[in-house]
């Protein structure tokens, strides 16, 4: 129930809204204005280590995120204890809203914004079977598309993470996206933080396997060790072309599947070492709980990703590059705790797109992504399965530079 602090904040919000939305025709002075559409603002909450990038830019070694559109509105969808949401709205005049349609329009009646930021992530969701977190990014999409629909106007859209705990509504979005000619991106941080050591596959490398090492929950952090290794493997030769099949293991039947050649443990070695805080053992002796997702392409390349809970709290990343004996291998490097830069850099590509109107990245990697979380879930929820996936035969071209900061973190 709103209390009488929000009753008042959506009067003032109103006012607000109509003083902004009679400039807002058109690219205002400040640059593309945007809605901040969120589940819950508290500290470390992703919309807590993205919106603030927004509204205050970011100095931290050598990033300089200034940016050049600016958040003008807000909808929170859930207001907890520890709500930062209204401490930031009071310090910067932002109007907060109580729909996603009036933040859209200011609280008017046609949409009075240039671009949509999308952050639904943490807050009092629940949870399915599968261990999934049914955050509302349907419903937030759906929401905002039909403003947008209704306006006759295309503007860009950011959604942080995958696009959807399920298929069926990641393809709708997709889909709804691809019908509005919107400007779209979704996706995970990782892809555009720092590695160490920098390794960057030039467009056509030749890749003979690929293998990568996540941790902790699997629908949360296994969609950016999924991320991690779309964003390497995605500029071999050729191209993407889509995932043939997805296999989930789990358990022993994981070590199992090392020992007969069907994932590389040359490649998970190489990957370890270049964690920063191993623990110390054998890997089968410090990981209780293994999963494994191998994935096979339709062009045949293969590759696999690990849970590796226990001997590492990183992500990493190895291949084996052809013609060179041994594999290459990085650290994708997150800074954290505060002030968690490297989502200034997802920040960045996002702002990238407000401005030019045109995407930094194709989405087709997100959806291809959210398309093996599920069905690698699906697979270990039903008893380490294996599945043909005709629907994930997703084509694109990978961008030509993978990214716009090239700094170690450092190291």
């Amino acid at each position: 129930m709103p209390t009488r602090r929000d009753v008042l904040q959506t009067a003032l919000c109103a006012s607000a809204g109509l003083a902004i939305a009679g400039k807002a025709a058109g690219k205002g002075d400040d640059g593309p204005r945007i809605a901040a559409i969120v589940t819950e603002w508290r500290k470390w909450s992703h919309a807590d280590v993205i919106l603030p990038k927004f509204l205050e830019g970011l100095e931290y070694q050598d990033v300089h995120f200034r940016p050049r559109s600016k958040i003008v509105s807000l909808y929170t969808d859930q207001v907890p204890e520890n709500d930062l949401s209204r401490p930031y709205a009071e310090k910067h005049k932002l109007p907060i809203f109580p729909s996603i349609a009036g933040a859209l329009t200011l609280g008017t009646d046609r949409l009075a914004v240039d671009g949509v930021l999308i952050v639904a992530e943490h807050g009092q969701y629940p949870y399915n079977e599968k261990g999934q977190h049914l955050y509302p990014r349907r419903r937030f999409f759906e929401e905002t598309a039909a403003v947008i629909r209704r306006s006759g106007r295309a503007i860009p859209i950011f959604s942080d993470k995958h696009l959807s705990s399920s298929w069926k509504d990641a393809k709708w979005i997709y889909d709804t996206a691809r019908e509005l000619k919107l400007p779209f991106m979704a996706g995970s941080s990782l892809p555009l933080t720092w590695r160490r050591p920098d390794l960057i596959f030039p467009l056509g490398v030749e890749l003979e396997g690929a293998l990568a090492v996540g941790y902790h929950e699997k629908d949360a952090y296994g969609f950016h060790a999924l991320e991690m290794l779309q964003c390497m493997v995605e500029r071999r030769r050729g191209g993407e072309v889509g995932v043939k099949s997805v296999e989930g293991l789990s358990g022993e039947a994981v070590w199992k599947a090392g020992d007969a050649g069907r994932w590389s443990w040359d490649l998970l070695h190489a990957a370890i070492a270049r964690a920063e805080r191993p623990t110390a053992g054998e890997v089968r002796e410090r990981v209780k709980e293994p999963s494994a997702v191998l994935i096979e392409y339709l062009d045949g390349f293969r590759a696999s990703m690990l849970m590796m809970d226990g001997k590492v709290g990183e992500f990493l990343f190895a291949a084996q590059v052809k013609g060179r004996p041994e594999p290459v291998s990085t650290l994708f490097w997150l800074q954290e705790p505060d002030p968690f830069a490297h989502f200034a850099l997802l920040a960045d590509s996002a702002d990238q797109m407000f401005v030019s109107g045109k995407p930094t990245y194709a989405v087709e990697r997100t959806l291809l992504t959210t398309g093996i979380l599920d069905r690698w879930l699906t697979a270990l929820h039903e008893g380490d399965q294996y599945y043909e996936t005709p629907e994930l035969a997703i084509s694109y071209q990978p961008p030509k530079q993978a990214r716009r900061f090239s700094w170690d973190g450092g190291r």
